[in-house]
């Protein structure tokens, strides 16, 4: 004859110690969602006042005079070691997507929102850092800086 036991049933404290748990999941689960959407709906607009950079956290407004346009470059990180990405201050590093505040190999501040790391747009600031943005088309962006900004550098 075989006797089979049922196991005793846990103390409810066992289940309300896992609820905080799985809501902590959820809500990082919802913030890398919301991260990886803002890495593909982030907009630069440049205007005759400035730049303008639209995106969920770290997204500002840099006036003209501020922009230092005749320094402005495309780079690519990968072989650019003094503007290589190297420490992280107050930022996002997720694959493929990268923004916020950053420290450069040269030891300069940037303000960072790149998603190809092969085309990346430089652009130093009188405001004692850069901006290194991934544009969908760098060179016409660097065109368009130039061209809007020139009566604020002059």
């Amino acid at each position: 004859m075989t006797d089979v036991f049922q196991i005793t049933p846990a103390s409810g404290n066992t289940f309300w110690m896992l609820v905080p748990i799985v809501i902590l999941m959820v809500v990082l689960a919802l913030v890398f969602v919301y991260f990886g959407y803002s890495s593909s709906h982030a907009t630069f607009e440049v205007s005759p006042d400035g730049l303008r950079i639209h995106s969920a956290i770290y997204g500002r407004f840099v006036p003209a005079a501020s922009l230092i346009t005749a320094q402005a470059k495309e780079i690519n990180l990968a072989r650019d070691s003094d503007h290589r990405l190297t420490l992280k201050t107050n930022g996002i590093g997720l694959p493929g997507y990268r923004a916020g505040w950053f420290r450069l190999g040269n030891g300069e501040k940037a303000l960072v929102f790149v998603t190809d790391t092969s085309h990346v747009v430089y652009v130093p600031t009188q405001d004692g850092y850069s901006l290194l943005l991934s544009p969908s088309q760098p060179e016409a962006f660097i065109a368009s800086l130039r061209l809007n900004t020139a009566s604020a550098s002059q």
